[in-house]
């Protein structure tokens, strides 16, 4: 399901907020070229099909993360991190964007040259900071660290993040491989990490159950999931997360491609908002899925939500920024204006 170019731009002039887009999925693939023209990296003839999904591909999570493991070996200098993070601000502002979180991983940006994770992470600050005055974009950085690698390497993430509070990092998301990786051995950490003043969002119910999503609230304390899809799944989760008020980034178009949901279903946001669940639309990685956040908007129009229901998601993703409450407060205020709301 795709919605048309016309329909994407009835929904450009929306002020959006975003509170799951990956730094990693966000490279243009002009920029990879660049990159490898001054790298002096020899590149295959197709390597649009190596870095974003394309029509007719097999959509299954191995065929998505597959496009990452290309992608990694593209981060060859600081002068390639501080472009990425400025265009990544770029893209957003340029699709309307108030208010972004852009998430980053410090291991998968520092692993092809070995760069020291506690550079990586102010390299991405600096230009962040920089985009966000240029652009008028006010961004916010969240952490990633992965369930599928070592306790010691989300330590070190996590610390160096706790230490860059006061420069924009604003929470912490546990995100990897959920169907074969426990989050409990993080549990300690994270609770360390709130406790020091991170926000936490956690990846759950995407390959892996619902009960994935009830860990994550109950064991976990996390404030946010990434995707939840799997959420209708069990009634108990579903009551949990309504009496929580735990907030749900919903990416559609990453879900069918990545074979969360099967091209012949249809996508349950509808349910979960007819459920009661507090939802939030995202793209994700809008690189590799060729897509902006507009283009999630008129999805969701396209799968059933009405105008006002897609301003609800705007508003909802507002309220649940990770800011302070003022911040909230004043960005709630701009939102709601611009839609008339």
């Amino acid at each position: 399901m795709k919605p048309s170019p016309i329909q994407v731009e009835l929904f450009r002039p929306y002020p959006k907020v975003e509170l799951h887009r990956h730094l990693e999925g966000s490279l243009r693939l002009e920029t990879i070229l660049d990159i490898a023209r001054t790298h002096h990296m020899t590149l295959p003839a197709h390597l649009s099909r190596l870095v974003q999904v394309q029509e007719g591909e097999p959509q299954t999570f191995q065929n998505f993360l597959n496009k990452f493991h290309t992608l990694r070996l593209f981060y060859r200098s600081p002068e390639v991190i501080y472009r990425i993070t400025r265009e990544a601000v770029e893209d957003a502002a340029k699709d309307n964007i108030r208010y972004l979180e852009l998430r980053f991983t410090p291991v998968a940006l520092s692993r092809a040259e070995r760069f020291p994770l506690h550079e990586v992470i102010d390299w991405v600050i600096e230009s962040a900071q920089q985009a966000a005055r240029h652009f008028k974009v006010q961004v916010a950085l969240i952490v990633s660290i992965n369930r599928h690698e070592s306790l010691e390497l989300a330590e070190q993430v996590t610390w160096l993040a706790i230490e860059r509070m006061k420069d924009g990092v604003v929470g912490i998301d546990l995100a990897g491989n959920e169907a074969e990786h426990s989050a409990q051995p993080f549990a300690g950490l994270l609770k360390e990490a709130k406790q020091a003043g991170l926000h936490l969002t956690v990846h759950a119910g995407e390959w892996g159950g619902a009960q994935n999503v009830r860990e994550a609230i109950e064991t976990l304390g996390a404030e946010r999931i990434g995707h939840g899809v799997r959420m209708l799944e069990d009634k108990y989760t579903l009551a949990l997360a309504r009496e929580n008020n735990i907030v749900f980034e919903v990416c559609p178009t990453s879900n069918y491609q990545s074979g969360v949901i099967a091209t012949d279903r249809v996508h349950p946001l509808i349910q979960m908002i007819e459920a009661g669940l507090n939802v939030t639309l995202n793209t994700d990685d809008p690189s590799v899925s060729q897509i902006i956040l507009s283009h999630e908007y008129a999805l969701a129009h396209q799968l059933g939500l009405s105008e006002e229901q897609v301003k609800d998601c705007v508003v909802n993703a507002a309220q649940a920024a990770f800011v302070t409450p003022k911040e909230r407060e004043n960005l709630l205020r701009r939102i709601r204006s611009e839609l008339k709301r």
